[in-house]
């Protein structure tokens, strides 16, 4: 047998049967292969906390918790982590569901080892080719600042998923590095030198949102005085990553969804479809399942994107990663603003590594922008640390959280102008009513609250303390 695709490949065995376990490990050593041999699904589930492996290999009747649990664990936690199961004559129609499920092979005790050797051989090659190659070559994480165990866990998941063409979406508070993610899942991929393509779906009117995204032929509307391809387009043979995807218009959520089940996009004015061949990645850090409900997010094109779900980490949940992260970032801006600033004095370092960070990663970069612009000595002292962390930001907030708190300050302001009543704020701000109550209930205003000295000033503390 060949062991080219898998060489060195790390496989995790588990079997309560100590001879089997010694008998398999030798086979698969003498192969090429790395293993990792353990006799529960307790112990499996923890070796895989610790490091993911290229592929399963699982006995279902195990003590205890049995391999289809395991199965189904692995399948919920590590979607992309191929599982060959092993089964006796009488747990052959539990492998067989499993089959159907998602694991990869079965193969019936006593079973011949070539047969296994080939079939871990196809599930390696099938299941994550881009990850092999990416084994020995951390180019495609590169951006990424990590020596966290969750996120070292995230990026193995993610290096894993990367070799599929299966739609990601990558959930996360802002500023957590949603784009640098997908971005590495691209690098990662089989189509990591065709085009990477972003689109910030709140950052674009909506307006203008369609038109970016399709194209548009001339004369399609007034100011379309030549045709223009799209970003489907652009991104025909890579990914298409699109960031904010919850702020997608509802229209333009259909025709989406019309481009992910067709593989075709038309341009705007336009009759003729176009084939692309597009994988999508998309982000968000609203919560779609609540968007379904209210009916703003198609449940249709949830489940077309929700094929696997990445979450990244606050950064405050990612500690040991802020301490390399801010010297990356202040070796790179001291080279921009040409300073000779070296790093932090240790109490400056300190004061960094236990703030909050509520605008995650990216107030951490606007921070050490501003105390390597104003820096005058090779350590940054806590003193320039301190005043940095005390300055508002307004960088901190992405365009679409900036947007929601105008529009929400806005509505305050209307409501407490024309004493809550509804028909008077709509006609102020040439909405019509149905449309202002949407809104009201979009930021959980209600209107009577504003009824009234007493019940404004509780409504004004109620917005100053959001």
């Amino acid at each position: 047998m060949s062991t080219t695709q898998g060489q060195g490949a790390h496989l995790l065995i588990v079997d309560d049967d100590d001879d089997l376990l010694r008998l398999l490990s030798m086979r698969l050593n003498a192969n090429g292969y790395r293993v990792t041999a353990v006799g529960s699904a307790e112990a499996a589930l923890a070796r895989l906390s610790i490091e993911l492996p290229r592929l399963v290999i699982s006995d279902i009747r195990l003590p205890d918790r049995d391999g289809m649990w395991l199965f189904q664990e692995i399948r919920r936690s590590y979607p992309a982590l191929p599982v060959i199961l092993l089964t006796a004559h009488g747990t052959i129609p539990d492998a067989v569901e499993a089959t159907t499920l998602g694991a990869y092979a079965y193969l019936t005790k006593p079973f011949d080892a070539k047969l296994l050797l080939e079939r871990i051989s196809q599930a390696l090659s099938l299941a994550a080719p881009a990850a092999h190659a990416a084994e020995g070559n951390e180019e495609w994480r590169s951006a990424i600042i990590s020596r966290s165990q969750g996120m070292d866990e995230l990026l193995a998941e993610a290096r894993l998923v990367a070799a599929s063409d299966a739609s990601i979406l990558i959930r996360g508070e802002s500023g957590t590095g949603k784009e640098l993610l997908a971005q590495a899942i691209h690098k990662a991929s089989r189509r990591a030198k065709a085009p990477f393509i972003a689109v910030n779906c709140g950052a674009i009117p909506e307006a203008l949102l369609e038109s970016e995204l399709f194209g548009h032929v001339k004369g399609a509307y007034t100011g379309a005085v030549s045709s223009r391809e799209g970003l489907l387009q652009a991104a025909d043979g890579g990914t298409l990553f699109l960031d904010e995807i919850g702020d997608m218009p509802l229209l333009l959520q259909v025709k989406l969804l019309r481009v992910l089940q067709e593989r075709v996009v038309r341009q705007l004015g336009s009759d003729i479809a176009r084939p692309v061949d597009i994988r999508v990645l998309s982000a968000t850090h609203r919560d779609l399942d609540a968007a379904m409900l209210e009916g703003q997010f198609r449940e249709d094109l949830y489940y077309r994107l929700n094929v696997i779900t990445l979450t990244l980490p606050p950064l405050a949940q990612r500690r040991e990663d802020i301490a390399p992260m801010a010297t990356q970032f202040l070796q790179t801006l001291a080279a921009k603003y040409d300073k000779t600033v070296r790093g932090f004095a240790p109490d400056a370092l300190e004061a960094l590594t236990t703030s909050a960070w509520p605008g995650n990663v990216r107030q951490l970069y606007n921070v050490i922008e501003h105390v390597c612009a104003l820096a005058t000595a090779p350590l940054v002292p806590l003193s320039l640390v301190q005043r940095a962390l005390r300055v508002p930001s307004l960088e901190v907030l992405s365009y679409t959280e900036a947007r929601q708190r105008f529009e929400r300050n806005y509505l305050v302001q209307l409501l407490k102008l024309t004493d809550g009543n509804v028909a008077d704020a709509a006609r102020l701000a040439e909405r019509n009513r149905t449309e202002f109550y949407r809104l009201l209930q979009k930021h959980e205003l209600d209107a009577s609250l504003f009824r009234g000295d007493v019940a404004i000033e509780r409504q004004e503390e109620s917005v100053k303390n959001q």
